[in-house]
């Protein structure tokens, strides 16, 4: 199993930015591949980015041209940089490594999820 924990979530006003990390437990990017979600209270939990084990990324229509997902693979760890907030952006934020097609990710592994609020 991989073991991910998430940090880098906090309270911003509208049109900041935040980065969000998530440290895996080892050398997992070239066999997984990573994936940011997000759950806003009464609400399902939706995928927000993806990137591939070979660096392909897409993100849900909803983020794009603000959001970026990369990796570090010498630090084990994926980032979402989180740009132009707005407040429909406050949920709980969660990474998770799994299985990616062109039009899929399977979730096998998630981390603990950390709060992002944006405020007006």
């Amino acid at each position: 199993q991989v073991q991910l924990v998430e940090s880098g979530g906090g309270l911003v006003q509208a049109g900041g930015s935040l980065r969000l990390s998530c440290a895996s437990s080892g050398s997992i990017f070239r066999i997984n591949a990573m994936a940011w979600y997000r759950q806003a209270p009464g609400k399902q939990r939706d995928l927000v980015a993806a990137i591939t084990s070979g660096g392909r990324t897409n993100y849900a229509d909803s983020v794009k041209g603000r959001f970026t997902i990369s990796r570090d693979e010498a630090k084990n760890t994926v980032y979402l940089q989180m740009n132009s907030l707005k407040p429909e952006d406050t949920a709980v934020y969660y990474c998770a490594a799994g299985a990616a097609g062109t039009k899929y990710f399977v979730p096998s592994s998630w981390g603990q999820g950390t709060q992002v609020t944006v405020s007006t």
